[in-house]
């Protein structure tokens, strides 16, 4: 027939599955049948033709994917970006492409070698032509998306696949007639479906379930008002006529075999021109260079990951290994993003590895003046744990009071920079913005800890025996304090009430008395019973010795705490000899500042524990400043509190029977941390033995 609407195609004379290069060809290597291929094709290629004109293009032997002529290349008006394929099994197509493309008189653009984009299968035109959805992740290389956008004067959408199964944007996204959209939300990324759905209304977006999504129901042909497709459940088929569209079913199963249906099998030549002039593509780039033991500490494979999920594309532009296995390594990465809030959060993640803009591009930072007291613009910079340095004037200034999760405040006369909490924040403090005139003072050592998961020695490892892994680690935290305390370091110990329960309150007031604790940070509950078992030899009532609950036990923490409210305090309790054993007891007694943090739960509570959580979070950080070393015992919420108020360089060793603890402190940043899973009491029991044969004086030979 004649029409407005025409399509190319190309018969299956040399179609096969003769190698894998998407999940759906896995297992069908040479089981299609090129008869049965050749009936489907015939049968679609009737169905388009009652619509629409159809040219052929010539099949190739050695090719058998120039079926899928939707790969071909891009075509808008007289203009054609050809096809460039990222598996070789595919390039070979590109010159018979060209060919036909040229011969039909059209202007034929062409992108570097290494730069996969590929064509129709990833680029798909609203159907208003209004802009050009185009996909990439897998096929396409989102830097392809500028130069599209540039040649063809249009306006670029670019969205992120995420399910390998929809390599292509044709085989889950469907623009059709009227503005309407055919899709599966899963196969994007949260970013992607934003946008598609900022630009498609509710009522014009036809999403689908997994059922239809594998039967390729969205890599349709869309002609006017009727949608050709494999096949489409029941459901589907309502909601498409009930938007006005005529559903047309025709089997297409042996070409579901390499990956492709209606769409892969056709390209549509002419598209509609929109006569506003297009907006300025949103592709943003840029460069960053990373320093360090990038290959044996895994750091640029990390840098590269973080690119790719958080929805950009990288070029790796140079890289530079050292010559010696203990020297460093360089690469200069150009990184590309969507827009600029995709930007943004990659470039955060990318200058806690260390990454830097290079010197050429380096700018100062971006600060704005603070209007409301506590409030700050809602794209601060959220300090991390790592010592930060922040170009103002072009002066690269090290930030004060590195912490986690602060906004960094400037001061323009000195410069100063300092790290502020949100409720700190005060009408005129200028704060950073953004993630230019950043960058994170890193060594070598930290960047590979940061490229490696917390390590932790759990009861259930392989190799050397479980409890020698503990042994071992037990033995490094025995070395460590020893040395702390000889050279006059700072310890802190944030403890649970675990520590009680698990018969571990002696061991850890030794380490008091002993001198090996500086500090102990804890909440409401560990002071409880650690009382109670002082004066009742109970701890939630029950005995410690024994093991067994005692009568009228579950008023013995009520009984502790009226106690230590009747003296005032938990120090009055000590001088009145109220309280004269356990862990509080010791630090009393050797003036081992301790702060205690109330919550909702807490009975009484002691008069000496902070109700006032801002109070208590204060009382915290000044306890640990200048720490070397920080104990965290069985107490998951108080030990992720600190890890994030805690510097870059200060050991954190995490004891707790849940492996979840030392997972949840590793989440949050505190990537200085080390983990042991296990008995928080055979752990201390075992630290003070190890401490015991570090003092031990050596006996003398007798002659």
């Amino acid at each position: 027939m004649t029409s407005s609407i025409r399509f190319l195609m190309c018969a299956p004379h040399h179609y096969e599955v003769d190698y894998v290069i998407n999940p759906w060809m896995e297992g069908n290597i040479h089981r299609s049948s090129l008869e049965a291929a050749q009936e489907q094709w015939q049968n679609l290629y009737q169905i388009i033709a009652d619509r629409a004109d159809v040219d052929l293009v010539k099949p190739q032997q050695g090719w058998p994917d120039m079926v899928f002529t939707a790969n071909a290349g891009l075509i808008l008006g007289n203009q054609v970006v050809l096809s460039r394929f990222l598996h070789p099994e595919r390039q070979g197509e590109e010159p018979f492409f060209k060919e036909w493309f040229e011969a039909q008189g059209h202007q034929v653009f062409t992108l570097p070698p290494d730069l996969p984009f590929e064509g129709a299968g990833d680029a798909l035109l609203d159907r208003e032509g209004r802009w050009l959805w185009a996909g990439y992740g897998f096929r396409t290389e989102l830097d392809s998306h500028g130069l599209v956008a540039q040649w063809l004067n249009i306006e670029v959408l670019s969205l992120h696949l995420m399910d390998e199964r929809f390599y292509h944007l044709d085989t889950c996204f469907c623009p059709l007639t009227g503005g309407y959209l055919l899709y599966y939300p899963p196969a994007f990324d949260a970013y992607s479906n934003r946008l598609i759905e900022m630009r498609v209304p509710p009522e014009k977006r036809i999403a689908i379930d997994e059922p239809d999504a594998v039967n390729f129901a969205c890599n349709s042909v869309n002609v006017d008002r009727t949608v050709i497709m494999n096949q489409a459940s029941d459901g589907l088929k309502a909601r498409l006529v009930e938007a006005g569209f005529e559903v047309v079913e025709t089997p297409l199963t042996e070409f579901l075999k390499a990956g492709g249906a209606a769409k892969c099998l056709t390209l549509r030549v002419t598209e509609p021109l929109h006569p506003e002039p297009a907006r300025e593509p949103g592709l943003i780039a840029r460069t960053v260079t990373i320093t360090g033991h990038l290959l044996d500490s895994g750091l640029v494979s990390r840098a590269l990951d973080l690119i790719m999920e958080g929805g950009g594309s990288f070029q790796v532009m140079n890289f530079d290994l050292g010559e010696q296995r203990q020297s460093t390594s360089s690469a200069e990465i150009r990184v590309s993003a969507p827009d600029r809030e995709v930007m943004d959060e990659i470039m955060a993640q990318l200058i806690d590895l260390g990454a830097v803009a290079l010197p050429e591009d380096q700018q100062d930072a971006h600060l704005v003046t603070i209007t409301q007291a506590g409030v700050a613009p809602d794209d601060f910079y959220s300090s991390t744990i790592y010592p930060t340095e922040v170009r103002v004037r072009g002066q690269w200034v090290r930030v004060q009071g590195q912490r986690m999760d602060g906004v960094i405040v400037v001061s323009e006369t000195e410069p100063v920079a300092t790290c502020k909490l949100l409720r700190d924040l005060a009408v005129g403090d200028q704060v950073i913005v953004g993630y230019d005139g950043i960058r994170s003072v890193r060594s070598p050592k930290d960047r590979s800890r940061a490229a490696a998961t917390t390590e932790e020695f759990s009861f259930m490892g392989s190799g050397v025996s479980s409890e020698r892994r503990v042994e071992l680690i037990v033995e490094q935290v025995a070395w460590d304090l020893r040395r702390l305390r000889d050279q006059g370091g700072k310890v802190a110990v944030v403890a649970g009430p675990v520590v009680i329960h698990t018969g571990g309150g002696d061991h850890l007031g030794r380490l008091i008395r002993e001198g090996y604790v500086q500090a102990l940070l804890g909440g409401n509950a560990i002071a409880v019973h650690d009382i109670e078992q002082a004066m009742l030899g109970t701890s939630l009532g029950v005995d410690m010795k024994q093991g067994t609950s005692v009568r009228g036990g579950h008023r013995h923490h009520l009984r502790a705490i009226n106690s230590i409210r009747r003296c005032g305090s938990i120090a009055n309790a000590v001088d009145q000899k109220v309280l004269t054993r356990g862990v509080l007891y010791e630090c009393v007694k050797n003036n081992v500042p301790f702060s205690l943090a109330g919550s909702i739960r807490d009975d009484g509570p002691l008069p000496d524990t902070k109700m006032d959580l801002l109070e208590a979070q204060a009382d915290y950080a000044r306890l640990i400043e200048g720490c070397d070393l920080i104990l965290m015992l069985s107490t998951m919420l108080h030990a992720i509190g600190v890890g994030n108020m805690t510097p870059a360089g200060v050991k954190m060793v995490c004891v707790d029977i849940n492996p979840a603890v030392v997972t949840k402190l590793a989440d949050r940043g505190s990537l200085e941390s080390t983990g042991v899973v296990t008995d928080v009491g055979l752990f201390l029991s075992l630290l003070v033995k190890q401490l015991d044969k570090l003092t031990q004086r050596p006996a003398i030979a007798q002659s």
